[in-house]
């Protein structure tokens, strides 16, 4: 079984949606940096479960809004052992791969896919799975 490892919103401005998900949940929220695309990483649960293993609570984090990208929505990210063979699936079973995989450092190979019913996820192939 793949689990739900991650999710991410698009944003627009990153100041008012971490103080919004700060401020109503409680979550604590890290910029990474123009490096790393301005993504926002957030954590909504402490775990103490080893990384790369399931805990039962799943973080995420939240991107730079871009009207030039396809499917600027909320999704989840899910974690695969093999990026490549998923693609194959996604690809055999009716869904779309968005572009290629591209490798974000200290993370792993991701891809984002539109699902049959054109819902917007990813999957992404965790360093260590």
């Amino acid at each position: 079984m793949n689990p739900v490892v991650h999710f991410e919103f698009p944003y627009k401005d990153g100041n008012r949606i971490s103080a919004f998900y700060k401020t109503v949940f409680g979550w604590e929220l890290s910029p990474l940096g123009k490096e790393f695309g301005s993504y926002i990483l957030a954590t909504t649960a402490k775990t103490d479960a080893k990384p790369g293993t399931p805990a039962g609570t799943i973080n995420g984090g939240f991107f730079p809004f871009n009207p030039n990208r396809p499917g600027q929505h909320p999704s989840v990210v899910i974690g695969v052992g093999d990026i490549g063979e998923s693609i194959k699936a996604i690809n055999q079973h009716g869904g779309e791969v968005l572009g290629e995989p591209h490798n974000i450092p200290n993370f792993g190979w991701y891809v984002a896919f539109y699902d049959t019913e054109g819902n917007r996820n990813s999957i992404i192939q965790p360093i260590g799975m």
